[in-house]
């Protein structure tokens, strides 16, 4: 899998996983005693920080009805499950490559409109960076030859993603959705 692949992989275990709660590193997942959200308080700066977000407890069955929810929305506007789903051994990379641009374009779409992301360190990548003391860890991870304490200095190989805010819209009422796309069937 190319290194774009691999990285489009890991952003979704990873969104799934916190929106699930579940598969989190144990660092993380001491900071989760009961499944929660962020909710930014009245602002002080134009700028968010995670130092101005309080935690808000969420039940548990919420949090995975978001996350059916989102897969929902990217299904509905980008096809994603179903690109995801199919076996693209058969293709052609020319009609590949047709196929991914649009779902690329509608599923930056649903997120442009429900999650809105931010990068962890805003450098360009493959450039010098220095991790400070201090950083956190479950936001920063240091790879190669990890020796010494911070402040170090190395190239950044991938700024990371944070979720600055979501606007999802509500969830219908009574139990929880575990349909991402209906079936449908053409009655003649």
């Amino acid at each position: 899998m190319s290194g774009f692949g691999e990285r489009v992989a890991f952003a979704f275990r990873c969104f799934f996983a916190i929106l699930l709660h579940a598969d989190i590193p144990s660092d993380i997942a001491q900071k989760l005693v009961k499944p929660a959200i962020l909710v930014p308080r009245a602002p002080a700066t134009a700028t968010p920080s995670v130092s101005r977000l309080k935690e808000v407890e969420r039940p548990a069955a919420e949090a995975f009805d978001r996350a059916v929810q989102m897969l929902a929305l990217l299904q509905r506007d980008g096809r994603l499950i179903d690109f995801l789903a199919e076996n693209i051994s058969a293709y052609p990379d020319a009609q590949l490559g047709a196929a991914v641009r649009t779902i690329h374009e509608t599923c930056r779409q649903v997120l442009d409109q429900y999650v809105k992301l931010e990068p962890i360190l805003n450098s360009e990548e493959d450039q010098p960076v220095t991790v400070p003391a201090g950083f956190d860890p479950a936001a920063i991870k240091l790879i190669g030859n990890v020796a010494g304490e911070p402040p170090v200095r190395g190239l950044l190989r991938h700024k990371g993603w944070r979720v600055k805010e979501v606007k999802l819209p509500p969830l219908p009422q009574g139990a929880g959705r575990m349909v991402v796309a209906l079936a449908e069937v053409e009655l003649s």
